[in-house]
């Protein structure tokens, strides 16, 4: 018998498992990666980072300096 195409769907529904997981993953923890993507670039651009109501709404303020 001819198991090739067995073994490749096979594969093929492994490879979709890790992707739907991959994907629930991304939308489930994204805020949250977004929000330390946000607090390094607010760093490097000596802004302030200002928290948001949920994971992923952050975001940076220009620091104002009182002399």
């Amino acid at each position: 018998m001819d198991r090739r195409g067995q073994a490749l769907v096979e594969y093929i529904l492994i490879i979709a498992l890790i992707s739907v997981i991959a994907i629930a993953l991304v939308n489930y923890f994204g805020g949250y990666l977004k929000d330390a993507i946000t607090k390094t670039s607010c760093g490097l651009a000596s802004e302030e980072y200002v928290k948001g109501e949920k994971p992923g709404e952050g975001k940076c303020v220009e620091v104002k300096e009182d002399n």
